[in-house]
């Protein structure tokens, strides 16, 4: 008779899950470091906000009629109402162009300017129990924001195609400067929506006294007139508002077929160049404390 024999079989090893990375938050120092290490941390959570962006974008148009109607149906409002009053009671000249479509070229850059700026100053406070939760970096809030505006302005541009068709103002090429101007403005657009972010957050004031300022701002920028109409004496002082080099050159290059004008524009891009980075580094600055405060 065989004996059976037994097999001694080793226990399964159990593997224990690594441990999850911890993340110290400490307040970082106001110096161009930051930017480095800020720049690679976002790269490594860009699918957060390619993710926050898209949702963005769904939140704004869900459950409404219209959707996506909504980005064109503003710039659109707002075209025939200054129509009405600068050109048919004002009289604004429009250099040799239909003023509807002087103003429209106007308004575009500028709501998107509007609308990216006025979201992205409140992102922070609107996402109180996200912030006191998880962690991630805080300046994908704003940049979701001003992306989903930017969305918005490509939609909107559709009327401006069809309008240009309408009056027959055909593209040269001067339109490839478009690319450049926008870049300032995003960069602009950045820097400033970080600024006022974490301002909001220690001074609820900002959020309220946004409306007003950018109501007041619009007015300061070339939207509804030109630069050229501008006097000459104030000239210095005007074009030092980022704004007016791009509104303005935006015009020049889409509708009117000039080259663009450098000096507008590079005093623009050097204010946004500074402006970004400097937003950046306040924003890391106070990025620690935001939980405690907000």
């Amino acid at each position: 008779m065989e004996l059976e024999q037994e097999i001694l079989v080793p226990p399964a090893r159990v593997e224990r899950p690594s441990p999850r990375p911890v993340k110290i938050i400490r307040p970082p120092s106001f110096s161009p470091a930051v930017l480095f290490s800020g720049l690679s941390e976002l790269i490594w959570y860009r699918d957060l906000l390619y993710t926050l962006t898209l949702h963005r974008i769904r939140v704004r148009y869900k459950q409404s009629a219209l959707g996506l109607g909504w980005a064109l149906v503003q710039p659109l409002a707002m075209m025939l109402v200054y129509t009405i009053i600068f050109s048919i009671f004002a009289r604004f000249p429009s250099k040799g162009v239909p003023y509807s479509l002087f103003v429209l070229c106007g308004i575009l850059p500028w709501n998107f300017f509007q609308t990216a700026l006025s979201s992205s100053a409140t992102g922070l406070v609107s996402h109180t129990s996200l912030i006191t939760k998880v962690y991630f970096p805080r300046e994908i809030l704003p940049f979701s924001y001003v992306m989903a505006a930017f969305f918005d302005f490509l939609v909107a541009c559709v009327i401006l195609i069809a309008m240009m068709a309408w009056y027959h103002v055909g593209l040269t090429v001067q339109v490839l400067y478009i690319i450049p101007i926008l870049a300032v403005e995003v960069t602009f657009i950045s820097g400033v929506g970080l600024l006022f972010s974490a301002f909001q957050v220690r001074f609820r004031d900002i959020g309220i006294a946004m409306p007003l300022v950018l109501q007041l701002w619009m007015f300061c920028a070339p939207v509804v007139y030109s630069y050229s109409d501008v006097p000459k004496r104030f000239r210095p002082l005007y074009m030092l508002d980022p704004m007016v080099g791009i509104v303005e050159n935006f015009r020049r290059v889409v509708i009117q077929g000039w080259g663009v004008d450098l000096h507008l524009l590079g005093v623009s891009a050097v204010v946004a160049i500074i402006i970004l980075p400097l937003g950046y580094m306040y924003f890391k600055h106070r990025e620690a404390t935001m939980a405690d405060v907000i």
